[in-house]
């Protein structure tokens, strides 16, 4: 069995900070920021993105393709695909498995009731397994290209979605679509079940918010290596300082705006060179996909 080397590298990881930072970087590669790269490696984490535990249990040389095709279609098959938010919950679903070691207890995109529907409610509800119960990550996610939209857009909703009301509809509705084979089902339908008190709950759940920006150092770092792709190691450690310092300012910016205080938050910011040039290559491998499997 072939080793899945981790794609995203984490150069800021500080869990001192409340609430804790990690700044993870696609990478570079001859002179550019990885931008079809990263396309391609989020397109191998669909089938567990987007399909539901039983589904994938059957996923083998014969249902492939038509498994395969189903979860493409189900991501969105509109022509106006810019603003659209799928591709952020596919890359916070691909950073919570391979940076957090999480497990999807639910495929939030199975369940929309169209092609080019959105989903509500949190963007990925995952799991992780400490050995001795299970911590529920609810993950949000803004896809953005600028830094202080994202932060105002995702503290509104945290507030809202952190609401008692809110919470229990979100459990309800995720209760239903728990794939009763999983082997954590019973416990996470326990956990969340409606008898549990919510303040019992709140000491198991994790928040993650991923939020992406068009990042000046990332830029810099392009159009510093771009003439000459050699200089790249020759640079590396200023490239990664420049980061940190960004990333850390985001993260002032982000508790400037207001946290909600009584559920855990872990900030993940993910800057990148161009969003629009990512989602043109996300469309673009998304539509070569779904002709190839129709």
């Amino acid at each position: 069995m072939q080793v899945r080397r981790a794609f995203l590298e984490v150069i800021v990881d500080d869990a001192s900070i409340d609430p804790p930072l990690s700044g993870v970087c696609a990478g570079f590669e001859s002179g550019q920021w990885r931008t079809r790269q990263l396309a391609k490696r989020l397109f191998d984490d669909v089938i567990d993105f987007a399909l539901p535990y039983s589904e994938r249990q059957e996923f083998n040389s014969d249902t492939g393709m038509l498994m395969l095709g189903r979860a493409m279609r189900k991501i969105y098959t509109s022509e106006k695909y810019a603003r659209r938010g799928e591709f952020g919950e596919l890359l916070l679903h691909m950073a919570l498995r391979e940076v957090f070691n999480t497990e999807a207890a639910v495929s939030k995109i199975y369940f929309k009731d169209g092609a080019n529907e959105t989903v509500k409610g949190f963007d990925a509800v995952h799991i992780v397994d400490n050995g001795t119960g299970l911590e529920l990550w609810l993950g949000e996610v803004k896809f953005y290209n600028r830094l202080s939209s994202a932060i105002r857009d995702v503290v509104t909703e945290l507030h809202d979605h952190i609401d008692s009301d809110y919470l229990r509809a979100e459990f309800l509705a995720v209760e239903g679509k728990i794939d009763r084979s999983w082997k954590h089902a019973p416990k996470m339908l326990s956990m969340i079940h409606e008898d549990v008190s919510l303040d019992e709950i709140f000491e198991n759940i994790t928040i993650p918010v991923l939020l992406t920006y068009d990042s000046r150092a990332v830029a810099a770092r392009v159009a510093e290596i771009s003439g000459d792709p050699e200089r790249s190691s020759e640079t590396k450690e200023a490239y990664r300082i420049a980061f940190e310092e960004e990333v850390r300012k985001g993260w002032e910016s982000f508790v400037a705006a207001g946290l909600p205080h009584k559920v855990r938050i872990r900030l993940i910011l993910v800057p990148l060179h161009l969003k629009k040039a990512l989602v043109d290559a996300l469309d673009e491998r998304l539509r070569l996909w779904q002709e190839l499997t129709a």
